[in-house]
């Protein structure tokens, strides 16, 4: 039974650790484990997109409501040197040293929370139109493989604006490898001030912390993907540990009681939109390190959106302002390999000067 893990908290967890980099595993840790950190290797993030297109449509927990019954469900093969293994909406794709990442349906999220949709095809893009009561519409842009090229807001006046752009730079057709390697950022602030535990924490230093500036400079823009794979440069945005939200052992489920303890992060995050309603905040999903490593990947990931899921149906913020990704037990708040409710957590950060290059 996956237990649940620990996501991109770019933080030094030991005394000379890097930003963003976790503490080195104990001996004799299982090779299989999701727990071989060090980022994703070249060829599974030059074929990130593989198999990525069969993901649509498919609801996260459509017929899974244990993690029991989305086991059952996966398919694996062999494409390259790369195993595909898809499942009831994600595909995970691991190379042949373990090391895997995770991605889903951009447009679910959506669809989950009762936004109907339509899609058309133009050239080799596909466009999801989700239309708000008030005219508003959300679209996001897809390439043949699935992978989100870019979204936008258009108002009731056709007037487009980019929220987040995921398309690929200097880099004809495919891309070969999105792990940015940056220098380990300093750490000018304390460390409980970095990374923030929100049940220790008021709505004013949450919002400081999720509007803050980077803590290094930001070379330039970067894409989603890059921000996503990448943790030296999510070391350079402070986050907010939502410790008030720990999921029981293979879930994903967030009860309602736990669910309102989400009021304090939400209204922080509502009040760095009304100062700039194009803000982007990753939620980042962690496990602990019991279990398999592709399990964790999933529980994981499902965490993450499950979290997003409820900040919007139940606190009203926008879900394209919104972006999830599991990270499974790559990043460990508590360095232990035993069952831990801490580890099964999610963490928030907002990326937007990193997708837009800006260092204030």
């Amino acid at each position: 039974m996956p237990s649940g893990g620990a996501p991109g908290t770019a933080a030094p967890a030991q005394p000379g650790a890097a930003p963003g980099q976790p503490p080195a595993g104990p001996p004799g840790q299982p090779p299989q484990r999701e727990g071989r950190r060090g980022g994703i290797s070249p060829g599974v993030a030059g074929a990130i997109g593989l198999g990525a297109g069969v993901i649509g449509g498919i609801m996260a927990t459509q017929g899974a409501e244990r993690f029991d019954d989305i086991r059952r469900e996966r398919r694996e093969q062999r494409e390259g040197d790369l195993t595909i293994i898809r499942e009831p909406g994600r595909t995970i794709i691991r190379d042949d040293d373990g090391r895997a990442i995770i991605r889903r349906d951009e447009d679910q999220r959506f669809r989950d929370l009762g936004w109907q949709g339509r899609s058309e095809r133009r050239g080799d893009e596909n466009r999801t139109i989700f239309e708000r009561p008030d005219g508003t519409r959300i679209v996001t842009v897809t390439d043949e493989q699935g992978r989100l090229i870019r979204r936008t807001r258009i108002d009731r006046d056709n007037r487009e604006v980019i929220i987040i752009d995921n398309t690929l730079r200097d880099r004809p057709g495919r891309f070969a490898d999105d792990v940015v390697v940056l220098p380990p950022p300093p750490l000018p602030i304390p460390r409980e001030r970095y990374i923030v535990d929100a049940d220790q924490a008021d709505e004013d230093l949450i919002y400081e912390t999720i509007t803050a500036p980077p803590i290094a400079a930001i070379p330039r823009r970067y894409t989603l993907d890059e921000v996503r794979y990448s943790p030296d440069l999510r070391a350079r945005m402070r986050s907010v540990d939502i410790d008030t939200i720990n999921f029981d052992t293979g879930s994903w489920q967030v009860g309602q009681d736990q669910a309102r303890r989400l009021s304090v992060i939400a209204d922080s995050v509502k009040r760095a939109l009304q100062r700039s309603p194009n803000e982007v905040f990753l939620v980042e999903g962690h496990t602990d390190a019991v279990g398999a490593d592709v399990d964790n990947l999933s529980l994981s990931d499902r965490r993450a959106e499950s979290v997003a899921e409820i900040l919007t149906r139940d606190f009203q913020i926008p879900p394209e302002n919104l972006t999830t990704q599991g990270y499974g037990e790559q990043y460990l708040k508590v360095n232990t390999q035993e069952a831990s409710r801490e580890n099964r957590r999610v963490t928030l950060r907002r990326i937007t000067p990193l997708l837009n290059g800006q260092n204030q």
